[in-house]
């Protein structure tokens, strides 16, 4: 007898992601099996990933499983997974916009959908939200395209460039794009005292505070938060005392455990010129409409996430919440929000409309590359399926 199986899968970056593909048949019905086996891929829990595909870090330790549709408007079905690094965790709560752009690239080159050149539309069931997302892929003689001079920052080089449609994004995760009904609320924070916050629910669910309001500037590096743990304690207890606030879990306390994932958190400020921390050349203030850091799995994201990007635009665009405050009034009037980051500036079309007593969502889309790097089988032991 073998003592290893083997399973289909792909390596792909998606945006300034990387993640493990896998169609829904090759995993096991079982959660608790298929969980183990996926930890077992990616080699969790350990901070090396060292016995397995995972790059060691939140941002290449991602997952999506592959399906046929469970719904009469989508193309397939995908699943999102946030594999833990230090835990035996797979968490499906919430959304990767990053990984999203990756989707409909490998369901034409796998032949979930039928090519058609030059564009290709893929509609998404993003089953961990139950929302579609449209990709526009560009397609060259049946597959999807790679070269292109589409550049984003934080990759490497350039691409072809694939047009991810969020619209179908307000309350991904609460329900509703305001999940307390308000712009702003004030949260009385264990060790912070009273704190000023929006919390937006669009693709994913992310808490916005000022950056000056908990003592920073909002240029900083990922080393300078990820090197401080005291303040990465306090960023915490903000997000876990918010994610208490809309009904995300019970104990604020328990919400690393519960919902490390989601909500994420993100400091913002004015436009200011600031150093990409991964090119060490300057982007000038007059380049973004807002600076902003976002944290999850409790680290500071290198580049931006999209579906914060995604939640960032959509906050801009409400009046009164503070994001909204700290953009420019080129992007309250525009179309296009330019959001500063660590590695230079990501940029969303977002629009919002007052309907009744409700924001809605009208516009928000952002352009991404995304490359097939790998693809074969990963082996996981036998005694993994037999525990």
């Amino acid at each position: 007898m073998e003592e290893q199986r083997r399973i289909r899968c792909a390596i792909i970056r998606g945006g300034t992601s990387k993640g493990i593909f896998i169609m829904k048949n090759e995993l096991p019905r079982d959660p608790i099996l298929r969980d183990r086996i996926i930890l077992a891929i990616f080699g969790s829990p350990d901070v090396r990933q060292i016995d397995g595909l995972g790059g060691a870090d939140p941002l290449t330790s991602k997952l999506a499983v592959i399906g046929s549709p469970t719904r009469d408007d989508a193309d397939v079905d995908y699943i999102f997974g946030q594999v833990s690094i230090t835990t035996g965790m797979v968490d499906y709560r919430g959304n990767c916009g990053n990984i999203s752009a990756s989707v409909g690239p490998f369901a034409i080159d796998e032949g979930l959908v039928e090519a058609k050149d030059p564009i290709t539309k893929v509609c998404i069931h993003q089953v961990n939200t139950g929302r579609i997302i449209i990709a526009e892929v560009p397609v060259v003689e049946g597959k999807a395209a790679v070269e292109g001079d589409y550049k984003i920052d934080g990759v490497p080089g350039s691409g072809a460039k694939i047009m991810l449609d969020f619209a179908d994004s307000a309350g991904s995760d609460t329900g509703k794009l305001l999940p307390t009904g308000n712009v702003k609320d004030t949260i009385n924070v264990e060790g912070v005292g009273k704190l000023e916050v929006s919390i937006v629910d669009a693709a994913n669910p992310v808490v916005f505070c000022r950056a000056a309001d908990i003592g920073l500037k909002g240029t900083e590096t990922p080393r300078e938060i990820d090197s401080n743990p005291s303040l990465l304690r306090r960023i915490e207890d903000i997000r876990g005392t918010a994610a208490e606030l809309i009904g995300m879990v019970k104990d604020k306390k328990r919400a690393s455990i519960e919902s490390p994932y989601i909500p994420f958190i993100a400091f913002v400020s004015d436009p200011a010129t600031y150093t990409n921390f991964t090119t060490g050349k300057l982007v000038d203030a007059k380049e973004t409409d807002l600076l902003s850091r976002l944290l999850f799995m409790q680290v500071m994201h290198k580049a931006y996430p999209v579906t914060g990007t995604i939640c960032t635009g959509v906050a801009a665009k409400i009046p009164g919440t503070i994001v909204n405050e700290v953009a420019s009034e080129r992007a309250k009037k525009e179309t296009v929000v330019r959001i500063g980051h660590p590695a230079g500036v990501i940029e969303v079309e977002a629009g919002v409309e007052k309907r009744g007593p409700e924001f809605v969502i009208t516009r928000a889309a952002i352009g991404r590359t995304a490359r097939r790097i790998m693809d074969g089988y990963v082996y996981v032991r036998r005694s993994v399926y037999q525990r």
